[in-house]
């Protein structure tokens, strides 16, 4: 019998601390994406996989958008990649392969109902852009000055135009499924630009 005036034991799951409560919600998540979208899922599905309590999502994310964007960086988006020593040319070729196969899973399908959603909310997309985007796209942007400097491209080659045409691209063909995304694909796609890029050389007269 309890000593007067204390508390009786409390009954149920114990409790767990905040960072495996944080890693738990995280990997409920990945899980229920893999059964149904981002505008399918639901906080409260997220809460009873995960075994804890809604007002536990909130105080951290006060959405679900940010919810899934918080999993997608913690989860399944792709590391910037190391410097490149190899030329311009060579960078954006192995960047390019790098996300095909990605693409074609788990990042793939969050990465392109995020973008869905972010058609009606703007800040998802500014968070996927500023987040997950930018730092790949700069690092594509210097490969392609150093190619600048190094004489293997022309001198107005532009690095934004080269990234969009290569990697606006792969998004076309992720959001709209018209061809496979496939190493071969980028490959060749890479090929064509940087053709249309490279410097010209002249022939002694």
């Amino acid at each position: 019998m309890s000593a007067k005036g204390s508390l009786p034991p409390r009954r149920g799951r114990p409790p767990i601390d905040a960072a495996e409560s944080h890693a738990a919600i995280l990997d409920a998540v990945y899980e229920l994406l893999q059964e149904r979208s981002v505008r399918d899922l639901t906080m409260e599905a997220v809460a009873h996989r995960a075994g804890v309590g809604k007002p536990t999502l909130y105080k951290w994310w006060p959405t679900k958008a940010a919810l899934v964007l918080a999993m997608f960086r913690e989860r399944i988006a792709v590391a910037l990649p190391p410097p490149s020593v190899g030329t311009a040319e060579e960078a954006i070729r192995d960047a390019a392969c790098a996300l095909i196969g990605p693409l074609n899973g788990q990042l793939g399908k969050v990465l392109s109902e995020l973008i869905a959603e972010g058609q009606s909310e703007p800040a998802i997309l500014r968070e996927l852009f500023d987040k997950h985007i930018r730092g790949h796209q700069e690092a594509n942007a210097a490969d392609i000055e150093r190619g600048k400097t190094s004489g293997e491209l022309a001198s107005d080659a532009d690095p934004e135009l080269i990234i969009d045409a290569v990697f606006g691209a792969i998004f076309y063909r992720l959001l709209f499924r018209s061809s496979p995304l496939t190493e071969e694909f980028s490959d060749k796609l890479v090929r064509q630009v940087f053709r249309g890029a490279r410097a010209s050389v002249l022939s002694p007269k």
